[in-house]
């Protein structure tokens, strides 16, 4: 009986080295593709998914944090303080109140970065 087909190339026979570069690249390129679609990585390998726009970057030290959470009281204690003396009244009362807990805030803070930088 007469094959129809003809027979497939040899494997022995040599390709260009652009050649196997490309079919490289593209058995990388299916691969990749392959394993986006049926190795997902875990949720925590992933950027972070919230719908917040501000991120803390993980890598940041509690020093830094701190230092910065202490920069931002002393600025929300100025602002406050600002406002809290062109009121009267009974918002006037509410303003110092705010104060009162970001300055109650700002020495927590101060408190915890000085024990930070014992360490």
């Amino acid at each position: 009986m007469a094959k129809v087909t003809p027979n497939p190339p040899a494997a022995d026979e040599p390709t260009s080295r652009a050649q196997s570069a490309r079919s490289k690249k593209i058995d990388d390129a299916a691969t990749r593709a392959l394993d986006f679609y049926l190795k997902p990585k875990p949720e925590s390998e992933t950027s972070d998914k919230s719908d917040s726009i501000l991120r803390i970057d993980p890598s940041v030290d509690s020093e830094c944090l701190l230092a910065n959470l202490s920069e931002n009281l002393a600025s929300a204690n100025a602002m406050i303080s600002d406002l809290a003396f062109d009121l009267d009244g009974s918002r006037r009362h509410v303003a110092l109140g705010i104060l009162q807990v970001i300055e109650v805030s700002e020495l927590l803070a101060n408190r915890a970065l000085d024990i930070v930088e014992v360490r």
